[in-house]
């Protein structure tokens, strides 16, 4: 091991010599990597393929010791630090040119209590981790809708999913979570103890520390009726939609998309790669009552192929993933609506008819029902009385396509700002947002300061969308 130069936290270089290296390898029982190792290239990717980015370091923890020895390293030599859990967030935090990379990904142990209906997840859990082995009891809570998305940087951003209209947001449903904040100690955070971290973590992203273990209420979930429903677009399909959801029982949870309809069996092959209207419904109540909530699906517009039936929640949460690999160039931009009003709905529909690629799509995410129940200074997570959270996410394969799909994006997202509020769900939002991250948390902004102040003050914890302290 020879010396490196690494990037700090400030913005300048410094070298670790290899001795320094070389005692925090001894430290670990999992893998440090710099760029010469041969697992260093593969390491180093995130989903997002925009972000090519080259750490000087890459530590891939196995547990919390190697945790507090990277966070307390780091500190220690002021050093620019980024935290991956599932490695998707759209922005590229999960990475950083020339510093270090704590990679969480090989802490996926779970663990079920199906008496108390909860769960222990560690910090590098995917959804599908989870959904897996609580679906083995019947017991399900709020979760992404891919299954290889991080259940941390979900759950830390605020979580929406299928069942988020029934049982909240996933941070609604984050019952205590054990941290390693940045002066390196280990803190277990709850109602009652560190109440004041644990407020900031729901909702608050990773500005706080790491989070090594996730303790989440479960909710009976004993298998779901739903499925995709594909329609031609106008703008009476998404008025309809806007109408039957915030008057459906909150068992339903339906999210709206514009897509190009992909290559699916239960769809005409004439239909293939032109642009439609999409609503993924998920029942998770009463199977008896199934039906009759899911009927009105059938009136929404003129539908061009449908694929409801029963099957495990864990088997919903992976419709998306075929069309979503590793690697895919993405550029996202979020929004939260109060009201999707007529004039909104059709500032959408000529730029929705024109998604670029099957795996692209804009989404709506109703935020009605248990989401609208809590307060919103109850948690960081602040947009309590919106209807919807709205994503234009873009996704494609080719480099040379990077500028016009941008664009696609960015004059989508200029068409609806006057329907729209200044604020979004964080983990909408693309790394050039950072500027709308004190409105995107309102009024428990200030709160949210006072925390980063107490627990990081010197923002070792920056790469993401920061909260600077005080």
């Amino acid at each position: 091991m020879t010396d490196l130069r690494v990037a700090t936290r400030t913005g300048g270089e410094t070298t670790l010599d290899a001795n320094a290296v070389e005692g925090l390898r001894s430290s670990l029982r999992g893998r440090l990597l710099p760029p010469l190792d041969p697992a260093y290239e593969e390491a180093r990717k995130v989903n997002n393929g925009m972000h090519d980015r080259r750490p000087a370091l890459i530590v891939q923890a196995a547990g919390v010791a190697d945790v507090l020895a990277v966070v307390r390293f780091a500190g220690a030599h002021d050093l620019l630090l980024a935290v991956r859990g599932g490695g998707h967030g759209v922005a590229g935090f999960g990475t950083t040119e020339g510093g270090v990379v704590l990679d969480l990904g090989r802490m996926r142990g779970v663990r079920v209590d199906p008496g108390s209906r909860t769960v222990r997840a560690e910090g590098g859990c995917t959804w599908g981790d989870l959904d897996h082995a609580t679906n083995a009891f019947g017991l399900a809570t709020t979760g992404g809708i891919v299954s290889t998305t991080g259940i941390g940087g979900l759950t830390l951003g605020g979580g929406m999913g299928y069942l988020a209209r029934r049982c909240g947001l996933t941070c609604d449903n984050l019952l205590s979570a054990d941290v390693v904040t940045a002066d390196g100690r280990f803190v277990t955070c709850d109602a009652d103890r560190d109440s004041d971290l644990f407020w900031a973590i729901r909702g608050g992203g990773g500005n706080f520390g790491v989070v090594t273990c996730f303790e989440l209420r479960l909710h009976d979930v004993d298998g779901i009726v739903g499925g995709p429903t594909f329609y031609r677009i106008d703008e009476e399909v998404l008025r309809r939609y806007r109408d039957f959801i915030l008057d459906a029982p909150e068992e339903l949870g339906a999210i709206f998309a514009f897509v190009k309809a992909p290559p699916l069996p239960f769809l005409p092959p004439d239909w293939h790669g032109k642009p439609a209207a999409a609503v993924i419904a998920c029942w998770s109540g009463e199977a008896g009552r199934a039906e009759t909530a899911l009927s009105p699906l059938g009136d929404l517009g003129d539908v061009v192929g449908s694929h409801v039936g029963s099957m495990p929640y864990s088997a919903i949460n992976r419709l998306f993933d075929p069309l979503l690999p590793p690697g895919l160039r993405q550029y996202w931009k979020g929004s939260f609506v109060d009201e999707l009003g007529d004039e909104a709905i059709e500032a959408h529909v000529e730029p929705g008819s024109k998604v670029p690629t099957i795996e692209s799509g804009t989404h709506f995410f109703p935020l009605d029902g248990a989401c609208q129940r809590v307060a919103p200074d109850a948690t960081a997570f602040a947009y309590r009385d919106v209807d919807f959270a709205t994503v234009i996410a873009a996704a494609w394969h080719e480099r040379s396509d990077d500028a016009s799909i941008v664009r696609w994006v960015r004059d989508y997202d200029e068409a609806l700002r006057p329907f729209s509020q200044p604020a979004g769900y964080v983990n909408f939002l693309a790394e050039e947002d950072r500027d709308r991250v004190p409105v995107s948390y309102g009024d428990n902004y200030r709160r949210l300061v006072h925390v980063k102040s107490r627990y990081d003050p010197r923002n070792l914890f920056r790469i993401n969308h920061n909260i600077p302290p005080a």
